[in-house]
């Protein structure tokens, strides 16, 4: 089968189309037929050679994919030959067929197409994860999402203005400051041309917001903190502005009752995976089916069109998900 291979690390130079051995589904595993892929930023640090695959997953990247069931384990249930289905897996989603672990798979809702599916897979488990899981959000509260223009940004300002929470987000660029504010996002700041902290302060009459979930990470863990109400929240998931050393007021932290907390999905054992696709299940695949919500996708590519794909993503103009077809309907 076609496969997208890193050969080495660095740059497009190293990003290869190669016939790779067709996986074979384990027992509780699904063997699906991938239509379509969605990049995420683990694809460009994996290039770099800034990530490691870990032990026991595919080194082929690709983590979530949308497709039609080839095969299924002895013990996979719930999904039979020919179901259309997407879901998180463990890479290898930049593959012609791919492994899915049963309890990670999700029915296709059915007006969708594949790039819909695929753009859902990761993004929306991520955002549901980390704003009410950990984050604890309700009706009412705020919440303040960084890079809200992203797959998962785009997906958590939707999943919060549904749940009833007033949404503030930061973005980069007018672009995506006026798409977040057409999610229903109650005000969104330009990190580039004004102080979000300042702003967010001036928006709450200086009480501050209940929850704050970054995906930035670098040198922002305090400012992020300064906006917290007494009490509130802090989720880390992921580190767009690198690994650095990030400094805080640990008194300030203890006085006003904080909390950090930090959410990976890839890193868990897969009983907690499930859990949390359940949780996903459970909250928003019957709005998913109404199409009452749906994932943004910035842009689709073939699989042959993978460099373009991730320089695209690497130039951070994208506004939701970038999809990867690796089989087009037509």
């Amino acid at each position: 089968m076609h496969a997208v291979v890193f050969k080495g690390a660095g740059g497009p130079e190293v990003v290869t189309i190669a016939d790779v051995p067709r996986p074979e589904p384990g027992p509780s595993e699904l063997l699906v037929r991938v239509h379509a892929s969605a990049l995420n930023r683990g694809d460009l640090l994996q290039r770099d050679g800034e990530y490691h695959v870990p032990e026991g997953q595919s080194a082929i990247p690709g983590v979530e994919i949308a497709g039609v069931v080839e095969s299924c384990g002895p013990h996979a249930s719930g999904f039979r030959q020919g179901d259309r289905v997407f879901g998180v897996v463990e890479g290898g989603g930049f593959a012609e067929y791919c492994r899915l672990d049963a309890g990670m798979a999700n029915p296709v809702p059915g007006a969708w197409g594949f790039a819909a599916a695929a753009a859902t897979a990761e993004s929306w488990l991520t955002a549901d994860e980390t704003l009410f899981t950990l984050g604890g959000l309700a009706a009412g509260e705020s919440v303040l999402v960084h890079a809200s223009a992203s797959g998962v940004g785009t997906a958590a300002v939707q999943q919060a203005v549904l749940a009833g929470a007033v949404v503030y987000g930061t973005a980069g660029l007018p672009s995506k400051v006026d798409a977040v504010r057409a999610l229903g996002a109650a005000e969104v700041v330009n990190h580039r041309t004004h102080d979000f902290v300042d702003e967010l302060l001036r928006l709450t009459g200086g009480r501050g917001v209940d929850l704050v979930l970054d995906f930035l990470g670098g040198k922002g863990l305090g400012r992020n903190l300064s906006v917290l109400r007494h009490g509130g929240c802090l989720v880390a998931a992921g580190l767009l502005d690198g690994v650095v050393d990030a400094h805080m007021n640990q008194l300030d932290v203890i006085e006003r009752r904080l909390q950090i907390k930090g959410s990976s999905l890839r890193l868990r054992p897969m009983a907690e995976k499930r859990m949390v696709n359940a949780r996903f299940r459970q909250r928003w695949l019957d709005r998913l089916l109404c199409d009452e919500i749906r994932p943004v996708i910035h842009a689709e590519y073939r699989i042959e069109e993978i460099n373009s794909a991730l320089q695209e993503m690497e130039e951070n103009h994208n506004i939701g998900k970038i999809v990867l077809w690796i089989r087009h309907a037509g």
